[in-house]
């Protein structure tokens, strides 16, 4: 599946005719921020960071037809005072938006490594369009999620539709063998009562899971017996039964009254419960600059999506919060923006964390 449209460019006339800028860019330590226009940027990181970069994190201009401002007071993302300073204006609009954003995305798959990711964050107005130009670009097959992001408190607007109260991240691999830490979100009190039914001989809480999985095996060893019993038909055991011995001579598997096997799992042994795909990060009221996102959201990301050590590209860096995140998270990272106040404020935040 492909979106069609007047003035879409080739993926090859893209990656050899685009122009490479020299950077004006600033050193912190490893990392470096770059004022620039973000094409000619990407293009002149290809000579250096081809296959280098483990995690993007965009949150691009939303295709909103605004001016966005700053000031002295606050930074204004909806309201603005007159003798507010202009952030950046998101006056582009259907394809000439949607081929503005595929551009930067065609050449930063080139600057992804074979384990990275790319997190872009989007709104639900123009989203739809850019997951079908993602999964171009770096396949369906390693498309990961739709994460639905709570933005706000419920909206009482006068308008004949529903509140809006959440924006879209679209989250891509660039092959299937990824960076993945697996985030985790802690048990409440009401999480272990709920899950953790059980408690053993020493006042543990447990539960159990079952030991076998959909579908049959025809002549591997998870189609043998364990103990003398094979699993159900139509399912397979999770693991050799060798395994399953070891575990049973450890304890770990209960047999309830009529021989069924189940493994055991100790709450006091888990680290949390899978994260899902909604999450609630929600803007900051006062921000530094317009739409800067919340930095617990970058570090969501960061940390799930890449290691010590890995460098991190935003290349629309607004006001720096995912490289402040990824610095904090013993990162490398690499920022990039065209307008003077996010590179002013981003510095200003930078010197400050470093200052520590």
């Amino acid at each position: 599946m492909e979106l069609a449209y007047s003035g879409k460019k080739p993926v090859k006339e893209i990656l050899d005719d685009t122009p490479a800028c020299d950077l004006n860019g600033e050193i912190f330590a490893e990392n470096l921020l770059i004022k620039g226009d973000n094409l000619f940027v990407l293009q002149k990181l290809r000579e250096r960071y081809t296959n280098k970069i483990d995690l993007i994190y965009i949150d691009p201009p939303f295709s909103t037809n605004t001016i966005f401002t700053i000031g002295d007071e606050r930074a204004s993302t909806v309201s603005m005072c007159n003798d507010d300073d202009v952030a950046y204006i998101d006056n582009l609009k259907g394809f000439d938006y949607i081929e503005f954003i595929r551009e930067r995305l065609v050449i930063a798959r080139e600057l992804l490594s074979d384990i990275g990711s790319i997190y872009l964050h989007i709104d639900y107005k123009i989203g739809h369009y850019i997951k079908i130009i993602m999964d171009e670009i770096f396949g369906v097959e390693n498309f990961k999620n739709d994460i639905t992001r709570i933005k706000c408190n419920p909206k009482n607007f006068q308008r004949k539709a529903y509140g809006n109260i959440k924006d879209m991240i679209l989250f891509y691999s660039k092959t299937k063998n990824v960076i993945w830490n697996d985030p985790k979100i802690p048990f409440n009190k009401n999480d272990k009562n709920r899950l953790f039914k059980k408690t053993d001989k020493n006042g543990r809480a447990y539960t159990t899971i079952p030991l076998h999985a959909p579908g049959e095996t025809k002549n591997g060893v998870t189609a043998t017996e364990f103990n003398g019993i094979k699993p159900p038909k139509g399912r397979h055991w999770r693991c050799d039964p060798k395994e399953l011995e070891e575990l049973d001579r450890a304890g770990l598997i209960e047999w309830s009254s009529n021989g069924v096997p189940r493994k055991i799992l100790y709450a006091d042994e888990k680290d949390g419960k899978k994260m899902q795909d909604i999450w609630e990060f929600k803007d900051y009221q006062y921000p530094d600059y317009p739409t800067e996102k919340n930095k617990d959201l970058l570090k969501t990301i960061i940390l799930a999506s890449s290691n010590e050590g890995s460098i991190v590209l935003d290349f629309f860096c607004g006001s720096g919060t995912t490289l402040i995140a990824a610095q904090e998270l013993n990162r490398r990272w690499i920022g990039v923006d065209q307008s003077e106040q996010a590179i002013k404020i981003t510095k200003k935040r930078l010197e400050k964390a470093n200052n520590k």
